[in-house]
């Protein structure tokens, strides 16, 4: 496994975040990850009469959008935009965010792949935030990526959007009812080795 030595080191970095602190916050572990929906959406599996070979709405048109998305599994919390690109200036938007959900008095660790904009010198950090990127290649350290599979799954998939403003409704009504389920979140976001600090 890519992340194995990631593993053994979590605990001791988050140690290290813990001790710069000099009030001694609690910390907590979020996920933060970008998924692009457009209207060349994905078609998955759907109820139908066995036998039947049902019909799933197809789109060849190219509009598209951003899910800025993170969750803190521990809480079952998450903080989502909507945007219409990647870039260091979205992204800053989105620290934003996650800086007004991170419990009171508390400081965010937060777990990142090493993309552009997430390591950019533009990126302003919230004080109660602690950016921690996750080794190249490991996208099976971030459940975010779950998250990205259960909205598909569950509110993003076989559908036809008329419009770019369709998408963005469409996104932001499926992050709504994800945010609405704080059992989902742990569920799909729990890891074992992130409790062990």
């Amino acid at each position: 496994m890519r992340g194995g030595p990631f593993h053994k080191t979590f605990a001791d970095r988050v140690a290290e975040i813990a001790a710069r602190d000099p009030q001694n916050k609690p910390l907590e572990v979020w996920f933060q990850d970008e998924a692009r929906i457009g209207q060349k959406n994905k078609i998955t599996r759907r109820w139908a009469k066995r036998g039947s070979r049902p019909s799933a709405p197809s789109d060849q048109r190219t509009a598209s959008t951003y899910i800025f998305g993170a969750i803190c599994p521990a809480r079952g919390v998450g903080a989502g935009l909507v945007l219409p690109w990647c870039n260091s200036m979205t992204m800053n938007l989105h620290l934003a965010e996650i800086s007004q959900a991170v419990a009171p008095d508390a400081h965010a660790v937060v777990l990142l792949d090493q993309a552009g904009w997430h390591t950019s010198p533009k990126l302003k950090v919230p004080a109660n935030i602690t950016l921690l990127p996750l080794p190249p290649k490991s996208p099976e350290l971030n459940p975010t990526e779950n998250v990205w599979q259960y909205l598909r799954d569950n509110w993003l998939s076989n559908r036809v959007s008329p419009s770019a403003r369709h998408i963005v409704d469409h996104c932001c009504d499926a992050w709504n009812k994800l945010v609405d389920q704080p059992w989902t979140i742990m569920s799909i976001g729990l890891r074992d080795w992130m409790h062990r600090f």
